[in-house]
């Protein structure tokens, strides 16, 4: 089941409605101001999730007791963003691929937390992605084959998630490595890359690799 989850970050609505309709994902979540979103657009998702204390009067209202839609009330006092919580029950009802509008921009604790939640999605055997009309954002712990013809943006940059990355190799790129040991402190070795042949492969023997293609606004 790919699952949509609209969150309550900056949304560029032309994009996201554009990636919502070449997606056609199986089920929407919408978390907290995410609704806000689906409001004004008229996007009715299967599941709302949040503690709502950010959201205009009356719009929660239109969607309780709708046919079809499940609201989650969370408390305000909880150990999960509202993002995080919509990102979970999305796991517990078997999601597949959960992608993520809405969880960049605005706050940057938020954003950041939203980043770790893609190396949940790995440990839970679930692709999952954030995207804006910037930057498509994953997490791998496999080697990744990127098309210059089909990738989004021009440029691509890789971090290491969690703790190092082990025997980084970049082939069909602009700055190619060979067994390169990456960490957090190298985030500017690997910044704004660029794919030169058709196809680029990158490989790595240990490790979770966040990869960012990215485009400038």
């Amino acid at each position: 089941m790919r699952v949509g989850l609209i969150s309550g970050g900056n949304i560029q609505s032309d994009f996201a409605l554009s990636f919502l309709e070449e997606q056609k994902y199986d089920r929407i979540i919408a978390a907290d101001r995410g609704l806000h979103f689906c409001y004004k657009h008229g996007i009715v998702p299967q599941t709302v999730v949040g503690d709502f204390d950010s959201m205009p009067q009356g719009i929660l209202e239109e969607y309780e007791g709708r046919p079809g839609t499940v609201v989650h009330r969370l408390s305000p006092r909880k150990d999960d963003s509202d993002t995080q919580s919509a990102f979970h029950i999305a796991v517990e009802m078997g999601a597949s691929e959960i992608g993520i509008l809405g969880g960049t921009g605005g706050r940057l604790d938020h954003t950041l937390a939203n980043v770790e939640l893609l190396a949940c999605g790995l440990s839970a055997g679930v692709h999952s992605y954030m995207a804006d009309a910037w930057n498509y954002i994953w997490a791998s712990q496999r080697p990744v084959r990127l098309r210059r013809s089909t990738q989004k943006g021009k440029y691509v940059s890789l971090f290491a998630l969690g703790g190092p990355v082990e025997g980084l190799t970049l082939k069909g790129f602009s700055y190619p490595l060979d067994h390169y040991r990456l960490t957090s402190r190298d985030c500017g070795l690997t910044v704004s890359n660029e794919i030169v042949e058709e196809e680029a492969v990158i490989t790595f023997t240990k490790g979770c690799l966040l990869l960012i293609m990215s485009r400038d606004c």
